[in-house]
């Protein structure tokens, strides 16, 4: 059964087997108590359903042969631009030194991090 495009997103009005069997209005609130989100009842009903046409479109892309298809990160083949690494003047490191806050042993000094002390 699959959930037709009227009838997504109305909270209450799929809560039927197609539901139940995908994810449960109780696996949804366990999962919002685990991320420490308050849901309402109405909100229970609406992710239920959201979460089961997610799980149902997952079951669809799993089904996919995808027999000889190498794993990719991109469905276009990307490569970086790069220019040439030239070595060339930069900025005079005691005048950057001279404009910071503060500076220890030639380097910025930045407050402490993570309970450090100081």
């Amino acid at each position: 059964m699959r959930i037709r495009t009227s009838e997504r997103g109305r909270a209450g009005h799929l809560y039927d087997a197609f539901v139940a069997e995908r994810i449960t209005r109780e696996d949804v609130a366990h999962v919002a108590d685990l991320a420490r989100l308050s849901l309402s009842e109405e909100e229970l009903d609406l992710f239920t359903v959201q979460l089961a046409a997610v799980l149902d479109h997952a079951e669809d892309v799993e089904s996919l042969d995808t027999e000889g298809v190498p794993p990719t990160a991109h469905p276009l083949p990307l490569v970086n631009v790069l220019r040439e690494d030239v070595v060339r003047p930069s900025l005079d490191r005691a005048e950057v030194l001279a404009a910071a806050p503060a500076v220890e042993d030639d380097r910025f000094r930045v407050p402490p991090a993570l309970g450090e002390e100081q």
